[in-house]
């Protein structure tokens, strides 16, 4: 079994990781982290690749800065560079779970971009898929819910690699154990509070009574990943051929194109542009996405939020744009001169907000794809 997970692990890193020299490790402390971690060193070792292991202390337990140091000193010993980043600042009262998995991979992306790494690993296993499938069937997701975690996807200009989807959590700690390596219980993974820990207790159940195994659900999610990749496909076209990028905070699309698509691909392609204009990790909940898309059907639609963007209508386009949280004012003399530079935009009616974006955006460091 150990053998087996390394050889696994080596084999799906030398397929995804080719290419680059150097990688960040998110590690808990947990079983799984901690065994892809060590996995990753004996790869490194073989390819001349270097890894750094980054914790990220949630604050939210009496326990986590030990937990982390305690990771720290496993990764000295292990002679892997090693760093602590920490979740300041109040915590919301509800929602927890979604703000720490948002704060965790903000901190991990800010890191790894200062830093010149452009690729980090995380240690999703196969019974992470399970429990995922049931989660997000809770939540009413559709289609690209229900596929799972992706082995492979972008966080803003991070990408992750998840090595460890196909391998059973029990193969880890079978790893671990066999090296003599301790791990951290997290406390947290006993809680009845949170939905994964409940989905995770009734698994077993579900395989004894309807025989609906781990395995069975993965094959499921595999089965509809593949309907996913084509209309991936088909998004990317309209993406393409449809949608024009005025720089990474700000879209616009024919009303009259995106409403002659079909439904389904028009929901596809507002959480393709939803996703990628906010840079989080996952695009709006489908149901509140329906109600957009639906929304922009009439024809009295003029503006709406949603997911840290705002869509509005204007002279024909839906434009996307980054929402503002704190607005910097934009002077007409600042305008024009921007359009002096950009004479294309002149003839444009812009929305205001999505002046703002342009003009400070590009001060910013953003990228403008518009010729001047």
């Amino acid at each position: 079994m150990v053998q087996t997970t390394i050889c696994l692990c080596n084999r799906l890193c030398d397929e995804k990781a080719c290419g680059q020299q150097s990688f960040a490790v998110g590690v808990s402390g947990g079983a799984d982290s901690l065994a892809l971690v060590y996995l990753l060193r004996e790869w490194a070792l073989r390819c001349g690749k270097k890894i750094v292991a980054l914790t990220v202390d949630h604050q939210l337990r009496p326990t986590s800065r030990q937990e982390a140091d305690y990771v720290a000193k496993l990764m000295r010993q292990a002679g892997i560079e090693h760093h602590i980043l920490t979740w300041e600042g109040e915590k919301p009262v509800s929602g927890i779970e979604t703000a720490a998995r948002e704060a965790r991979y903000r901190l991990l992306e800010d890191w790894c971009l200062s830093n010149g790494i452009y690729t980090i690993f995380m240690a999703h296993h196969k019974r992470d898929q399970a429990e995922t499938f049931f989660i997000r069937l809770q939540r009413g997701s559709g289609l690209d819910g229900l596929c799972g975690i992706a082995p492979a996807s972008s966080v803003g200009r991070l990408t992750v690699l998840r090595p460890l989807l196909d391998i059973a959590p029990e193969a880890l700690r079978d790893y671990l154990n066999a090296a003599n390596i301790r791990w951290v219980e997290d406390e947290s993974n006993q809680c009845d509070d949170y939905l994964r820990v409940r989905v995770r207790k009734l698994l077993p159940q579900l395989a004894e009574v309807l025989g609906l195994s781990e395995e069975r659900i993965v094959d499921t999610m595999a089965t509809l990943r593949r309907s996913k990749a084509y209309l991936d496909e088909q998004t990317e076209r309209i993406v393409k051929n449809q949608v024009q990028y005025f720089s990474d905070d700000v879209v616009a699309v024919s009303a009259g194109e995106l409403l002659k698509l079909h439904p389904e691909m028009r929901f596809r392609l507002m959480a393709r542009l939803l996703k990628q204009i906010s840079g989080r990790v996952y695009p709006p909940r489908a149901d509140d996405l329906e109600n957009l898309c639906c929304r922009m059907e009439d024809a009295a639609f003029k503006s709406a939020t949603l997911g840290g963007c705002e869509v509005c209508f204007r002279n024909g386009r839906f434009w996307i744009f980054r929402e503002e949280k704190a607005a910097k004012s934009l002077s007409r003399e600042q305008w024009r001169s921007f359009c002096e530079e950009y004479p294309r935009l002149k003839r444009m009616n812009i929305p205001a907000r999505a002046r703002r974006q342009l003009y400070w955006g590009l001060l910013n460091g953003k990228n403008l794809y518009i010729k001047s």
